[in-house]
Parts: structure tokens; C-alpha cells; sequence
């Protein structure tokens, strides 16, 4: 009898996890380069953004950024901003616009655009003529974006 009810309660768990909404990339719409609505209905666990900051195929923020909550991660760098204190100088919102595409806030930046599908340059075709062609899938999903957008919000001055 309790697996019986143990079974149902599992679907439906993982059911709902799975049916969490979430703002596809060809819909985000900024505002001044910040992202007011989360990309998906679920909270950011701190704890996955600071492994998707340290992983190399995924955020590898700490290849550009030091961060000194993250010192245990080798080869900090400096192209980009230090990220201590990022949690009380920047809004939610800014975060994870910046996060999503700092182009939107940053016009120069070398920051890669972590959730975008399409309007790439594709150098590529110039050398090789082997750029890949149409949409292409975003670096992190729209859950990874909101755990590395918690993570930053940990990042406080004191």
C-alpha cells in the first residue's frame, strides 16, 4: 500500500518540477538591460549558480571574473569586473539581464550572451564555411540562469 501511494506522489512531484514555466529566449524582453520577470516559475538555488560559475561548460564566470567567495576555483580572471559586493550594487533584474546578455546593458562587452538563440555572427563561414546555420541552443537554461543570478545576490560587501 505505501509504495502504491509513493508512486503517484513521485510522478506528481517531478511532474510539476517539469511543468515549471518558462520565458523561451525569443521572448525575453529588457528593459535598460535588466530582466524584471525570472525566466522560470522555480526560485535560484545559490548553491547550483556557484557550481555553473566554476564549471567550464557551463558559466565559467570565474574565467573573467574574480570572485572571492569562489577562491577555491583556480584561474580567476580579470577581463571582466570584480564580482565581490555584486549583490548590493546591482537589482535582481540586472543581474539577470546581464547575465542573459550584457550586451543589452554593456554595448561593448566581450561577455558572451548565456540566453540567446539567434543574431549571432558566425566569423566562421569566412574561414571554414562550417558555421553552423539557424537557431542555436542557449549556453545555460532559463533555471541555470536564475541559480547564477541567486548565487550573485549572495555576493554581499561585510
Amino acid at each position: 500500500m505505501r509504495i502504491t501511494l509513493l508512486i503517484p506522489s513521485v510522478l506528481a512531484l517531478s511532474a510539476g518540477t517539469a511543468m515549471a514555466e518558462m520565458v523561451a529566449p525569443a521572448d525575453v524582453q529588457f528593459a535598460d538591460g535588466a530582466l524584471e520577470t525570472p525566466l522560470t516559475s522555480d526560485a535560484g538555488d545559490p548553491a547550483r549558480g556557484k557550481v555553473i560559475m566554476t564549471t567550464r561548460s557551463k558559466g565559467n564566470c570565474v574565467a573573467c571574473h574574480e570572485i572571492s567567495a569562489l577562491s577555491e576555483a583556480p584561474f580567476h580572471g580579470n577581463v571582466g569586473p570584480m564580482l565581490d559586493g555584486v549583490g548590493e550594487y546591482r537589482t535582481e533584474a540586472e543581474l539577470r539581464g546581464i547575465v542573459a546578455n550584457a550586451k543589452m546593458t554593456f554595448e561593448g562587452s566581450v561577455m558572451p550572451a548565456f540566453y540567446k538563440t539567434t543574431g549571432f555572427e558566425r566569423p566562421g563561414d569566412g574561414y571554414s564555411g562550417k558555421a553552423a546555420q539557424g537557431e542555436l541552443p542557449p549556453i545555460l537554461t532559463a533555471q541555470e540562469i536564475e541559480d547564477v543570478v541567486a548565487f550573485l545576490k549572495t555576493l554581499k560587501d561585510g
